[in-house]
C-alpha cells in the first residue's frame, strides 16, 4: 500500500492555522498581563501620595506645635511685664492707662492691679505714676483700681502720681482720684463727672413698618432695656435712681481724693468737662507736667520702668492655638456622640 502524502500547500497553511491559535490565545494573557501592571501602578502611586500628605500634615501640625511652645516658653521666661527684668536700684514705676477702661480691653482692672501690686512690691520704685490719656468706661473697673491704689499706698508707703496727655475723663478721672497729684497739659481734657445710660429706640419706626413686636418675659421689668419696646414711668425712675446713685458714688471718691483741693461750683459734678487750665483752677488737677518732668522733679528718680501689662504676641498666640485646640476637641468629641437623625 502506498502512504498519502500531504501536498506542501496544504502542510504550510495547517501550520500558518497553528501560529495564528498559538498568537491569539497569547493576546489576552498579555493585554492582562499590562492592566495588571497599570493597575499595581495607579495605585502605588495613590499610596505614595497619601503617604507624602500624610508626613506633610503630621510635619505642618508638629511645626505649629513647636512654634507655640516656643513662644510660650518665651513669654515665661521673659514674664508680660517688666517685673522678671533688672531695675535700677532707683527708678519710677510707670504704668500706662490707655482706652477704654472695660473688661475687655488692656486697660482693665485685673491688668492694671497687677501692674500696680509688682511696682509697689519693687524696693526700687520710689513712687507709681500712672500715664492716663482714657476717655472713661466702667465705673465699676475704675472703682476697683482706686480702692487698689488707696491699698496699695497705705501698705506700702509709695506715692502715686496722674500724668495726663490728651484725656482723663469719666472712669480715668474716677481712678485719678485716688492719686496723690494729677498733672496735666494746658490743653488735656479732664472731669466729665457723671453717669450715663444710653441705648436707642425704634418703636416710631416698628409702627411705619407695621412690624409687631412680641416679647415674652418672666417678671414684668425684664425687657425693661428692650429698644422695642416703650418704657414705663416706673421704669425710667428705677434707671434714674440707680445713675444717681452710682453718680453719688463718684462724686464721694472725688470728695476724699481731691479734699481741700477741690473748688465746688454747681456745675463741677453735672458731667462737664474742662481744659487742664481750667481743671487747676478748678482743683481737678494740681499742675502741669509730663511723664519725664514728674520723674524728675517730683519723684526724683529720672530712670523710668514701664510696669505695664501687654497683650503680647505670645499672649495673642497661646489664646488662638488653645481656641484652636479646644474647637479640635469638641467637633471631635461630637464626632463620637451618638446622633439622632
Amino acid at each position: 500500500m502506498q502512504e498519502e502524502q500531504t501536498p506542501p500547500a496544504q502542510q504550510a497553511g495547517e501550520t500558518t492555522t497553528v501560529a495564528a491559535s498559538a498568537a491569539n490565545a497569547a493576546a489576552p494573557e498579555k493585554n492582562n498581563h499590562w492592566e495588571r501592571e497599570t493597575l499595581e501602578r495607579l495605585v502605588m502611586a495613590q499610596i505614595n501620595e497619601q503617604r507624602a500628605a500624610r508626613r506633610w500634615r503630621i510635619g505642618f501640625r508638629l511645626f505649629w506645635i513647636l512654634l507655640v511652645l516656643g513662644v510660650m516658653w518665651f513669654s515665661f521666661h521673659h514674664g508680660k511685664n517688666a517685673a522678671n527684668t533688672a531695675h535700677p536700684a532707683s527708678h519710677t514705676a510707670l504704668i500706662e492707662i490707655k482706652g477704654e477702661i472695660d473688661a475687655d480691653t488692656n486697660a482693665n482692672a485685673e491688668w492694671i492691679i497687677d501692674s500696680m501690686r509688682q511696682a509697689f512690691e519693687d524696693e526700687g520704685a520710689q513712687a507709681v505714676v500712672l500715664l492716663i490719656n482714657s476717655p472713661g468706661g466702667s465705673p465699676v473697673q475704675a472703682g476697683m483700681i482706686n480702692d487698689e491704689i488707696k491699698r496699695l499706698k497705705a501698705l506700702h508707703q509709695k506715692p502715686v502720681y496722674v500724668v495726663v496727655e490728651e484725656t482723663c475723663a469719666s472712669a480715668a478721672y474716677y481712678i485719678a482720684a485716688a492719686s496723690d497729684k494729677i498733672f496735666v497739659d494746658k490743653a488735656s481734657i479732664v472731669g466729665s463727672i457723671g453717669v450715663l445710660m444710653d441705648g436707642f429706640g425704634f418703636t416710631g419706626l416698628m409702627d411705619k413698618l407695621g412690624v409687631e413686636r412680641r416679647l415674652m418675659t418672666a417678671g414684668e421689668n425684664k425687657g425693661f432695656l428692650d429698644p422695642f419696646s416703650n418704657p414705663t414711668k416706673a421704669q425710667k425712675a428705677h434707671a434714674q435712681q440707680l445713675l444717681d446713685q452710682i453718680h453719688k458714688q463718684f462724686i464721694a471718691v472725688v470728695r476724699e481724693g481731691r479734699g481741700d483741693r477741690l473748688k465746688e461750683t454747681p456745675d463741677i459734678f453735672s458731667g462737664l468737662f474742662w481744659s487742664g487750665q481750667q481743671a487747676i483752677e478748678l482743683g481737678l488737677a494740681d499742675g502741669y507736667g509730663t511723664l519725664d518732668t514728674v520723674a524728675r522733679d517730683v519723684v526724683k528718680a529720672e530712670d523710668i520702668v514701664d510696669y505695664t501689662r501687654q497683650d503680647n504676641v505670645a499672649e495673642r498666640l497661646a489664646k488662638r492655638f488653645g481656641a484652636a485646640m479646644g474647637e479640635a476637641m469638641v467637633k471631635t468629641s461630637l464626632h463620637w456622640m451618638p446622633h439622632i437623625r
